[in-house]
């Protein structure tokens, strides 16, 4: 019995590599017939894109064609008196051209029949010399070829005959004067190749342009034609395009609607693969047919069949032998996996540790981490990140996590939409940086402003979610609060001897003569004290638009723009457009000190002897949001500064001869940040620049409480008043002299109107 059973299994050895060769045929048969079948598919696709891009040099080389022609009609149509010199000059870019397949351009006029004897000495005053115009009988009007450049090597022309001769141009001329655009004609063989023996003569057509003068009543003078032989051309441009693979046919159909093939152009092989494709070539439909062999097209042929099935057979045997070796050596692989069990369980304890340290890492950070999959179902909360949202029980639903969690926008009183959360953001692919966020619920009562980071979660991880980390900055915000106030104080402190400085300095200047050679010093002392003085105010302006607490409210947008701009003409010439505005929620100090920038550098940035001009719009703009833009005329902002110009301290070379810190915009960019919108510019249409920005719009009021906001921006903008006339002297000016501006820079406004933005 035992040695039956030893003899089964020594047959079982041979039984499974007999199986396993004839499953490997089996497989090496499949692959060749995939292989041949993948062939096939790459023989397919290549010959499509042979033949789009055979269709596209064609239509493209006819658009070509069609433009330089056009380009010489119109230079034509501005010579009162076209001579050859002319023509010459202008139709000589054409010999460098490389136009495949282009006879020759030349000049067409129409002459009466009573006019032969005028219209041939013009035009051999003109240069035409030794034009004798041969004029076909019964026809009252006649079309000559005045000037004529042939383009394919010495040709001769055919100036002087009268090309009614030809039906077929003719029409062309005639449909190409009636539209006022280029025609082309249906194919016929050019009189120049009617001379040629018939096996040298080709189909051709020709393009007519009609030349028309640009005065207030366009006068007709002529034709500016190209003419073009069908075979050369196809050839050319296929040639160019198929490396010699590819068989074409290109086919017009004519006016009558009879399809005439223009030429066939043929390579060696037995073409088993056609596409065709139609086109419009001006008011005519043409057919593009391409042919080609498929053993001639890269990917389908080749001996990879044959040495994948020889390569396969001789496989498959080296496989059977293996099969058959390891079947007589189950101790060797008993032992093989023992080792693979061995190094997986390795593997595995590697998993652990290094999962046990990402665990102590969470553990021990101070910032929060959370991360959700794709449903918003919690994964991972460290403890920091539950103790910094004030609860330690996780909620799986997205829609309540405003409530769970107590989420609010930075101003501690308005709702976080869901839509607008990181962790939400990081789910629909877009990463976050800095978004700062309030928290605020039952055990965290007294709120706790924290800076959120989101991402989408590494593809690596093999889930689909999202991560964000988020950080405590309530503490970072009062110390920047107390870093505002202190910088309040130092500025105000600075600001108070600027003002005694220039008082004392405009009082000895009403002292002075006007005459004495100290007022000019002086008069440089005031000027010294104002821009100091701006520095101050701009920098103040930077901490408030980066530190201070919004106070969001409905803003009448309209109205707050209707002050600043008449702040800002009130003294000068200038003209302004406001269009209809819509009601945002923003806070208004911040709001008209962006309007005051960007209507202000509309007032300041323009070219000498200008008048300003500004233009303040709404524009389309997603749900919920409103889109201002603010449009001037004045010197622009090149491409290369546009990626920049919002930032700190930035200035275009442009803006060198104007004065400025280089803050302005950088402050309207924080503004506008703060608001949750975004800020960006771009070139005005007709010169100058076009800024916009966005807001998150708010219904319109109802009547009482338009009339409580209106007071309430009235309260602020008479306080802001108050606050500006504090910090000057009353009474003082320049009296019998104005200050001169600094060298390369424009006079400075007077002390009540100077500007503050860049």
């Amino acid at each position: 019995m035992g040695r039956r059973m030893h003899g089964e299994r020594r047959a079982a050895g041979p039984l499974l590599a007999t199986g396993v060769l004839l499953t490997g045929l089996l497989v090496t048969v499949l692959a060749v017939g995939g292989l041949r079948a993948a062939q096939q598919d790459k023989a397919e696709r290549v010959m499509d894109q042979r033949h789009a891009m055979a269709l596209a040099a064609v239509q493209t080389e006819i658009a070509r064609y069609r433009a330089l022609l056009e380009t010489l009609a119109a230079g034509a149509a501005t010579q009162d008196e076209l001579t050859w010199d002319d023509f010459d000059a202008a139709s000589a870019p054409l010999d460098d051209a490389k136009l495949i397949g282009a006879a020759a351009v030349a000049y067409v006029a129409p002459v009466r029949t009573g006019d032969l004897a005028a219209a041939q000495r013009r035009w051999r005053e003109r240069g035409a010399a030794g034009l004798t115009l041969h004029a076909s009988s019964g026809r009252d009007e006649h079309y000559f070829a005045v000037f004529v450049r042939p383009l394919t090597g010495s040709e001769g022309t055919v100036g002087g005959t009268d090309l009614a001769g030809a039906a077929e141009l003719t029409a062309a001329l005639d449909e190409s004067r009636r539209i006022h655009a280029t025609a082309v004609s249906d194919t016929y063989v050019l009189l120049r190749d009617r001379r040629k023996p018939v096996s040298a003569q080709q189909q051709s057509f020709v393009f007519a342009a009609p030349i028309w003068t640009r005065a207030n009543t366009p006068e007709f003078k002529g034709w500016m034609v190209l003419g073009l032989r069908g075979r050369s051309f196809v050839s050319g441009v296929i040639d160019t395009i198929s490396q010699g693979q590819l068989s074409g046919t290109l086919i017009a159909t004519g006016s009558d609607g009879r399809e005439v093939t223009i030429a066939d152009r043929s390579v060696p092989g037995e073409p088993d693969l056609v596409r065709q494709s139609r086109f419009v070539v001006g008011d005519r439909q043409w057919t593009l047919v391409t042919r080609a062999d498929i053993g001639r097209l890269p990917g389908a042929g080749g001996q990879a069949p044959g040495l994948v099935l020889g390569g396969g057979a001789l496989l498959s045997g080296l496989l059977a032998g293996l099969v058959q070796v390891l079947a007589t050596g189950r101790a060797r692989a008993r032992a093989q996996v023992e080792v693979a069990t061995r190094e997986l369980r390795e593997a595995e304890a590697a998993s652990r540790r290094q999962a046990g340290v990402l665990a102590a890492v969470l553990d021990t950070i101070g910032d929060g981490v959370t991360v959700v999959d794709e449903t918003g179902h919690m994964l991972v909360e460290n403890p920091a990140g539950k103790r910094l949202m004030g609860t330690t029980v996780s909620n799986h639903h997205p829609e309540e996590w405003q409530q769970h969690y107590g989420v609010y926008r930075p101003d501690g009183r308005t709702p976080m939409p869901v839509g607008e959360m990181p962790l939400i953001r990081a789910l629909r692919g877009e990463s976050s940086d800095g978004v700062e966020l309030v928290i605020r619920n039952a055990v965290r009562p007294e709120g706790v402003l924290i800076s959120v980071d989101g991402r989408p979660l590494d593809p690596s991880a093999g889930l689909p979610g999202a991560v964000v980390v988020f950080r405590d900055i309530t503490e970072l915000r009062r110390y920047e609060t107390d870093l505002q106030v202190f910088a309040g104080v130092v500025a105000h402190d600075l600001k108070a001897p600027l003002a005694l400085t220039r008082g004392h300095a405009e009082v000895a200047l009403d002292e002075l003569p006007p005459d004495h050679p100290v007022r000019e010093r002086i008069a440089r002392i005031v000027q010294s004290t104002d821009r100091m003085d701006d520095m101050i105010e701009t920098l103040l302006a930077y901490t408030t638009a980066r530190d201070a607490p919004l106070k969001l409210a409905p803003v009448d947008l309209g109205a707050l723009v209707r002050d600043v701009i008449d702040e800002r003409v009130a003294h000068r010439e200038a003209t302004w457009s406001i269009g209809p505005l819509p009601w945002v929620r923003a806070d208004a100090g911040m709001l008209r000190h962006l309007l005051d920038n960007l209507v202000g550098n509309a007032f300041k940035y323009v070219r000498p002897g200008a008048i300003p001009s500004v233009e303040v719009v709404a524009a389309p703009a997603p749900e919920g949001w409103a889109r201002i833009e603010v449009a001037d005329t004045g010197i622009g902002i090149p491409d290369a500064d546009k990626s920049r110009i919002f930032e700190t301290f930035h200035r275009t070379e442009e803006a060198a001869g104007y004065a400025g810190t280089g803050l302005g915009l950088a402050i309207c960019r924080r503004i506008v940040e703060r608001h949750g919108g975004e800020i960006g510019v771009a070139d005005n249409p007709g010169g100058g620049t076009r800024f916009h920005f966005t807001l998150e719009e708010a219904p319109m009021p109802d009547d009482d409480e338009q009339e409580r906001v209106q007071k309430a921006l009235e309260r602020a903008l008479a306080e802001r008043a108050a606050i500006l006339e504090a910090a000057r002297l009353p009474g003082l000016g320049f009296p019998g002299i104005e200050p001169q501006p600094a060298e390369d820079q424009p006079a400075r406004a007077p002390r009540q109107e100077r500007q503050r933005q860049d």
